[in-house]
């Protein structure tokens, strides 16, 4: 079985279709690599802030199973797939240089969010790289 690449809510990962159910039009999806972490926030609102509740948006764990769009599933055309904790790291890392790059509400309400995540992944000295 091959890896692909596939969008939940608002991250892309790179993993593993399980099983596929055309007629609901969804896959089951293992996680394997993180390449874009979620965006913070409401899903239905993006980038808004005036909104009932500002979600903190996790990226999904190593190996974890998830129903993603079958429309979203695409090739992965590499070879090697990341190490998990890595492409982890990565994304949180390319994710919170843009907000701090943007002048936004949303991006100010996201910003904490981010560094709240940055502990709970266990990501130290993250902000020591560019």
């Amino acid at each position: 079985m091959s890896f692909v690449k596939a969008k939940y809510k608002t991250g892309i990962y790179i993993g593993k279709i399980i099983q596929v159910e055309e007629e609901q039009n969804r896959a089951l999806f293992q996680v394997f690599a993180v390449e874009n972490h979620p965006k913070q926030g409401d899903l239905h609102n993006p980038k808004q802030v005036d909104v009932p509740y500002f979600h903190q948006r996790k990226a999904l764990s190593y190996l974890e199973k998830t129903w993603v769009p079958y429309t979203t599933v695409k090739p992965y055309e590499y070879d090697d797939v990341p190490d998990y904790k890595e492409s982890l790291e990565r994304a949180w890392r390319s994710s919170y240089k843009a907000l701090l790059e943007d002048d936004s509400e949303w991006a100010k309400k996201s910003v904490p969010l981010l560094e709240e995540l940055k502990m709970e992944y266990h990501l130290n000295d993250v902000h020591d790289k560019s």
